[in-house]
C-alpha cells in the first residue's frame, strides 16, 4: 500500500474515485498475458499528460516505481508491477483526436483500441496496416511500447512503420515532442523510434501520431491444406523466393488443427497436418491475378487442397480459424507459453523441425503457430506451471530453441518484447556491451530507474 501522504497527493490529481487501493482491484492489475503475478501497491487512472505529469514527479521523488498498462494483453510480462510501486492504467485516455486526411495521419490516445482506430479510418477510404492478433482488446499504447506486429506485417511491415510522432512524459514530469507530421524529419536523433519498442522503460507515452494509407480496393484469401507440415513450411519460403509479397502468409500445424475442428467450427479433411492463410490486396484484376497464381503454386508445392475467398463472408469465415487458434490450444492445459523465436524466413522449415523434435526431446505439447511469411514463430508450450518437473523441461526446451534462433541468425522476440520471458535468454542475443550502450540510455531518461523495473537492463 501507498503511505497516506502519497495517496492523498495522488487524488488531489486525479480525484479520490481514479485511485485504486482495495485488494479487489489490485489483484485485477497482478497479472497480465503472461502467467506469474505481482501485486501493486496501487492502481493510479490519469485522465491526461498534465495529471500524468504531477504523477511522475512525485513518483520520481519519492523512489515510487511506476509501470504503464494498457489492455494487459502482452504475454511477455511487460505490464505487471515487478517490484511493487503503482500501475498508470489508460483506460480513461482513449480519445481518437483527429483523422487527418489531408496529412493522412491519425492522432490518438494511448489508450484507443487498435481495431477502433482501423474501423473508424476505413470509413475514410484509409488503412493503419498494423494488426496484432489482439487487436480487438490492445491498445496502441502497448503497441507503441512493444513495436506490435501481426499477419499483415509480410507486406506492410509493424507499429514502427507507422509511427510519426509521439508525446511523451518523462520520469522528471517533463513534457517532449518527438516526431510530428511530416512524412520526412531527420533534425536530430531519432526519439520515437527509440521509444517504440522500449516497453515503458524510458518514458510514458500520451500522444500518438501514426501513418496511414489507401485502403486497398481488392482483397482475396486463400487456405491451402497439406498434409505434411514441411511441405508447408517450404512453400512459405518459396513463396518469397518467388518474388510474390502477400499481405499474410500464417501457419498452422496439426497440433492447432486439431482444437480448431473442436472449437471454432473449422472443418479439415483427414490427414491435415499443416494450414496456410494467405492473404493479397491491391487492385481488382492485380489480386485475381496474384490470387490465382498463388493457389497454383501452393498445389505444386503439395497443398492437398485450396481454397479462395474474395467476398468479405467468405473471408471473414476463413480467418475464423487463425482467430480462434489461441483461445482453442488454451483448453488444453492450465498454462500456455507463447514463444516469439523470428528468423529468416527462409529458415522457416528449419525451425519448425526443431520445434518439432523439441516437443519429442523433452515431451511436451507444443503447437506451431506462425507468422511465416516475415520469420515469425510463436510455439505454443501447453503446460502446468505446478507441475516443477515439467516446468524444468520447459525451461530446457526454451534454452535449445533460442540457441536454434540465434544460431540461425534469428532474434529472441519479433513482436512480443523481453519481458519476464525472455529475460533469462538475453546474453543469448547481445554481448555485454550491446546490453551496457541500452543501459546507458536508461540513465539518461529514468536515472532513478523508476519506470518499469526489474528487467532485463538491471545488472
Amino acid at each position: 500500500m501507498l503511505n497516506k501522504r502519497i495517496s492523498k497527493e495522488f487524488k488531489k490529481i486525479i480525484g479520490d474515485r481514479w485511485l485504486l487501493e482495495s485488494r479487489v482491484d489490485l489483484l485485477s492489475y497482478s497479472y497480465d498475458g503472461y502467467i506469474f503475478e505481482f501485486l501493486p501497491d496501487a492502481v493510479v487512472v490519469p485522465e491526461d499528460a498534465h495529471q500524468i505529469s504531477e504523477i511522475l514527479r512525485i513518483a520520481n521523488s519519492e523512489g515510487i516505481s511506476v509501470v504503464p498498462r494498457g489492455a494487459g494483453t502482452n504475454i511477455s510480462g511487460c505490464a505487471v508491477a515487478r517490484k511493487g510501486g503503482i500501475i498508470l492504467a489508460f483506460h480513461r485516455m482513449n480519445k481518437i483526436i483527429e483523422i487527418d486526411r489531408e496529412n493522412r495521419c491519425a492522432v490518438v490516445e494511448p489508450g484507443v483500441i487498435n481495431a477502433e482506430l482501423q474501423k473508424m479510418v476505413e470509413g475514410f477510404g484509409l488503412m493503419y496496416p498494423p494488426d496484432p492478433a489482439s487487436m480487438f482488446v490492445s491498445t496502441l499504447g502497448g503497441n507503441v511500447a512493444l513495436n506490435a506486429g501481426g499477419p499483415r506485417g509480410v507486406k506492410y511491415g509493424v507499429t514502427k512503420d507507422y509511427l510519426m510522432g509521439l508525446e511523451l512524459v518523462l520520469p522528471n514530469g517533463k513534457v517532449i515532442m518527438c516526431g510530428g507530421k511530416t512524412f520526412k524529419n531527420v533534425s536530430g536523433y531519432d526519439l520515437k523510434s527509440l521509444i517504440c519498442g522500449s516497453e515503458g522503460t524510458l518514458g510514458i507515452i500520451t500522444k500518438i501520431i501514426l501513418k496511414l494509407i489507401p485502403l486497398p480496393h481488392s482483397r482475396a484469401t486463400l487456405q491451402a491444406i497439406y498434409d505434411d507440415v514441411e511441405k508447408a513450411s517450404k512453400t512459405v519460403s518459396s513463396i518469397i523466393a518467388e518474388r510474390i509479397v502477400p499481405v499474410t502468409l500464417e501457419l498452422m500445424d496439426r497440433v492447432v488443427l486439431q482444437q480448431i475442428q473442436g472449437y471454432g467450427g473449422a472443418q479439415f479433411p483427414v490427414g491435415a497436418d499443416a494450414l496456410l492463410l494467405i492473404e493479397v490486396d491491391g487492385e481488382g484484376e492485380l489480386v485475381k491475378t496474384q490470387a490465382e497464381k498463388i493457389k497454383k503454386f501452393c498445389l505444386k508445392m503439395g497443398a492437398m487442397e485450396v481454397e479462395k475467398a474474395e467476398d468479405r463472408d467468405g473471408i471473414e469465415r476463413l480467418w475464423q480459424a487463425r482467430r480462434t487458434a489461441f483461445a482453442a490450444v488454451a483448453r488444453l492445459r492450465p498454462n500456455i507459453i507463447v514463444e516469439d523465436a523470428t528468423v529468416p524466413v527462409a529458415h522457416i522449415p528449419q525451425m519448425v523441425n526443431k520445434i518439432k523434435e523439441i516437443s519429442k526431446k523433452y515431451l511436451l505439447k507444443i503447437g506451431v503457430l506462425a507468422h511465416a511469411g516475415d520469420g515469425n514463430l510463436h510455439p505454443l508450450i501447453m503446460t502446468d506451471i505446478r507441475d516443477k518437473e515439467e516446468m524444468r523441461r520447459v525451461e530446457d526446451a526454451m534454452n535449445e530453441l533460442f540457441d536454434e534462433t540465434i544460431s540461425l541468425g534469428g532474434t529472441l522476440t519479433g513482436e512480443h518484447g523481453i519481458g519476464i520471458s525472455k529475460k533469462g535468454f538475453i546474453y543469448k542475443e547481445f554481448k555485454e556491451e550491446h546490453i551496457e550502450l541500452m543501459r546507458g540510455i536508461k540513465r539518461v531518461f529514468d536515472p532513478k530507474n523508476i519506470l518499469n523495473p526489474g528487467g532485463y537492463l538491471e545488472s
